[in-house]
C-alpha cells in the first residue's frame, strides 16, 4: 500500500501508525500541521497541500518523500 493524493490525511496516520512521527516530519518540513489538525479527518493530503499553496508538482514531491518513509 502506498500513499495516494485522495487519501485522506487521518486515513494516512490511520494506515501507517507505526511511521506517524516520520510522516508528521515531512509534513511540518512542508509548513503543514495535520496531525492535529481537525480537517485532516476530512481533508486529502492532495487538498491539504494546495490549500497550503503547493503546485500540482509540489503535490507529487511531498507524495514521494511521504512514501519513502513508510
Amino acid at each position: 500500500m502506498s500513499i495516494t493524493r485522495d487519501m485522506t490525511i487521518q486515513e494516512i496516520f490511520y494506515n501507517f501508525p507505526d511511521r506517524k512521527d516520520a510522516l508528521a516530519d515531512v509534513l511540518m518540513q512542508e509548513g503543514l500541521g495535520c496531525y492535529g489538525c481537525a480537517g485532516a479527518q476530512f481533508e486529502t493530503i492532495e487538498q491539504g497541500l494546495m490549500a497550503h499553496g503547493k503546485s500540482p508538482e509540489e503535490v507529487d514531491k511531498v507524495l514521494n518523500n511521504l512514501n519513502s518513509v513508510i
